[in-house]
C-alpha cells in the first residue's frame, strides 16, 4: 500500500512553497509532502531530501524520478541538521518541513520489527546500519530503564509490571520475535487493560521503538538548527504523532518564538534576546473528519509551523 502524506494540503498551505525557491524535507519517506514541493517550485526550485533510512531513500528516488535534476537525496539523522545541509551545498533554506511519524511502509513491512502484529525478529531500527535494535533493549537494559522508558515514551500505566515480566521471561531464554514480546506484554497486563480498544502492547511497541531511534532527543536539536537555516520569511513546518513530540516541538518553537527575557522592572533591556521565529498558529492544525476516513494514522496528527523573523525588525 502507498504511503499517503498527512495534512497535506495543510502543509502546503503552511510551509508555502514558492517556484525558485530551497526547500528541505527532513523526513523524506517515500516523498508524498516531497512530491508535492517539487510540483510547486519548478522548474527551478531545489528539494533537499533527507532520511535516515536507506531503503525509503531508494524508493523515494524512483517515485522523483521526474524531478530528479531539482533533488538531492541525503542519508543522515535531521539532529545533524547543520552537516547535512552543508553536505548539500545549502547555506539557508526557503522552507523545512518534518514529519516525525514513522512511515506506514516502515510500520507494514514484517521484516523490520516495528509491529506487533507481525512476528518478526526484534529490530526497530529506521536505520537499518546502527548498531542498537530492539532485540538488545529488551535483552540487555535493566528492569530500572526498561520501566522508564515504558513510562516516559510509551505512557505506560503498567511500565512496572511489564518490565518485570519482560526481565522474568529472558532470564528463561532470550526474547527474539515481536510476537514473543507481545505477548509476554498481554500476559502481564490486568484483564482491564486487555478489553481496551487499543493492542496491549501498542504503548511498549513504541516505547522501545523510540529508544532504539533516540527520536525524542533529536527534535529539539532539529528546530533549533532549522531555525538557523531559514532565510528571513521562510517556514517551518512539523508534523507529529504523539503527545512526547508535540511538546517538545511545542516548548522549543516557544523559546525560539521568545525575544527578551529581561525582567519587568528593568527600565531597557539588557539580555539581548530577541525572537528568530514567529509563530504561524498559535494551535495545531489536526486532520478533518474525511482525512481520518481515508488514512486512520492521520487521527493523531499535529502540524505545527513557524516564520523566520528577519533580523532588521529589531535594529
Amino acid at each position: 500500500m502507498d504511503h499517503i502524506p498527512v495534512l497535506l494540503e495543510e502543509t502546503m498551505s503552511l510551509l508555502c512553497p514558492r517556484p525558485g525557491g530551497v526547500y528541505v524535507d527532513g523526513t523524506l519517506g517515500r516523498g508524498g509532502h516531497a512530491r508535492e514541493i517539487l510540483h510547486r517550485i519548478a522548474p527551478e526550485g531545489r528539494l533537499i531530501g533527507i532520511d535516515r533510512d536507506e531503503t525509503a531513500l531508494r524508493e523515494a528516488g524512483e517515485r522523483l524520478e521526474p524531478w530528479k535534476d531539482q533533488i538531492t537525496l541525503i542519508r543522515g539523522n535531521f539532529s545533524d541538521l547543520d552537516a547535512l545541509l552543508d553536505r548539500a551545498g545549502v547555506d539557508a533554506a526557503d522552507g523545512m518541513l518534518f514529519d516525525l511519524g514513522v512511515s506506514s511502509p516502515q510500520l507494514d513491512d514484517p521484516a523490520r520489527g516495528f509491529s506487533y502484529r507481525y512476528a518478526a525478529p526484534l529490530d526497530m531500527r529506521m536505520d537499518q546500519s546502527a548498531p542498537l535494535t530492539a532485540r538488545e533493549v529488551v535483552n540487555d537494559w535493566s528492569e530500572a530503564e526498561l520501566r522508564r522508558i515504558l513510562r516516559d515514551y510509551g505512557e505506560e500505566r503498567y511500565a512496572g509490571p511489564i518490565a518485570r515480566a519482560i526481565v522474568r521471561a529472558r532470564e528463561a531464554s532470550a526474547i527474539e520475535t515481536t510476537e514473543e514480546l507481545s505477548e509476554i506484554v498481554r500476559r502481564a497486563m490486568p484483564g482491564k487493560a486487555l478489553r481496551e480498544a487499543q493492542h496491549p502492547a501498542k504503548r511498549t511497541f513504541q516505547a522501545v521503538r523510540i529508544a532504539v531511534n533516540g527520536e525524542l532527543d533529536a527534535i529539539e536539536p532539529m528546530l533549533r538548527a532549522a531555525a538557523k537555516r531559514l532565510r528571513p520569511g521562510g517556514r517551518l513546518a512539523v508534523i507529529t504523532f504523539h503527545s512526547l513530540e508535540d511538546r517538545i516541538v511545542k516548548r522549543t518553537l516557544r523559546d525560539l518564538c521568545q525575544g527578551c527575557t529581561c525582567p519587568p522592572e528593568f527600565p531597557v533591556c539588557v539580555c539581548g534576546k530577541r525572537p528568530i521565529l514567529r509563530l504561524v498558529n498559535r494551535k495545531p492544525v489536526e486532520a478533518g473528519e474525511a482525512e481520518v476516513s481515508a488514512n486512520p494514522r492521520a487521527r493523531s496528527a499535529k502540524l505545527r509551523g513557524a516564520e523566520k523573523c528577519d533580523p532588521t525588525e529589531f535594529v
